[in-house]
């Protein structure tokens, strides 16, 4: 049996602009995804995906010329998301596969998949490794982004991530500030389509992106060295302001959370998944209180 794992993901800093060649602080999550590949009697593959309770949530059987002859006809059908990935995989290695013995493989998350932690980034970076494939030419044959998400799938700790001309460099760091008892995240009850909000960016006009590229990239650095949470707060406060002036939309604290003491950014994705929260046990209580019940502290969330 094969055996791989990746982590999950959550941008601190730099959505959007990410996508641009800013520098981005990104880090893994403590939960993943696990992928097993095991031989099987049965022709052609036979595939189960798991959910973090164990439940089955997606399972088919692929033949081996449905692989080759693979066509995105819905981008949306998880099968034929599999499809497309598989044979990108093969065309990045002939080798792949070749074999067409039966094989039966199993994928477990352990973060709800509705999170929008990296369920498709952790498949395509395991994906990646069982081929023997650059993870990176893997996502820009299927999915598209950035890449910072496979960066941290296969992270131990928090990176600084750039793209620059189509190239990643990943730059391993720490980030577990002293006031990290004092950040807390929430998830806001709805899964984002990174898809269409990278669309929504691409929309904006260029004017002032190089600018909003150089700002975004010096407050990633700076969030890094930061020691208190007031010039935390301020760094992450006008990070929400560049962002939603390149957007042309309000923050979100503007639009949800508006008598909130404490200071609040988005991740990844303006407008659903996760967001990050400052305070304490008081302000977490204010989330669940408005029905967000998922609060989860920042030391129980990021990968030490």
């Amino acid at each position: 049996m094969l055996h791989f794992y990746a982590h999950g993901k959550l941008l601190i800093t730099g959505e959007y602009a990410v996508l641009d060649g800013a520098l981005a602080l990104a880090v893994p999550t403590k939960k993943g995804q696990h992928i097993y590949i095991e031989p099987s009697e049965q022709n052609g593959i036979s595939w189960e995906s798991q959910d973090a309770d164990g439940k089955i949530w997606f399972e088919t059987t692929l033949t081996y010329g449905e692989i080759i002859e693979a066509k995105i006809a819905k981008p949306e059908d998880p099968k034929q998301r599999l499809l497309q990935l598989l044979r990108a995989a093969q065309k990045l290695n002939p080798q792949f596969l070749a074999e067409q013995s039966g094989l039966k493989i199993t994928t477990k998350l352990e973060f709800d998949r509705s999170w929008g932690l990296g369920s498709s980034s952790t498949l395509v970076y395991m994906l990646a490794k069982w081929a023997q494939v650059n993870a990176y030419s893997l996502l820009e044959a299927t999915f598209g982004g950035s890449g910072y998400d496979l960066a941290c799938a296969g992270a131990e700790t928090a990176i600084l991530y750039q793209k620059n001309l189509g190239e990643p460099t990943v730059y391993q760091t720490t980030f577990h500030p002293p006031f990290s008892d004092k950040l807390f995240f929430v998830y806001l009850n709805k899964k984002q389509n990174s898809r269409e909000a990278i669309t929504n960016y691409r929309n904006q006009p260029k004017a002032g992106q190089e600018l909003l590229k150089t700002k975004i990239s010096g407050i990633s650095e700076t969030v890094l060295k930061c020691e208190d949470l007031t010039s935390f707060c301020m760094l992450i406060e006008a990070h929400e302001q560049l962002i939603a002036n390149a957007l042309n939309t309000a923050p979100i604290k503007q639009m949800l959370f508006k008598d909130y003491s404490g200071s609040i950014k988005s991740l990844g994705g303006w407008g659903g998944d996760f967001i990050l929260a400052t305070g304490g046990a008081d302000e977490q209580e204010y989330f669940r209180s408005k029905g967000y019940s998922t609060v989860i502290p920042f030391n129980q969330m990021v990968l030490d």
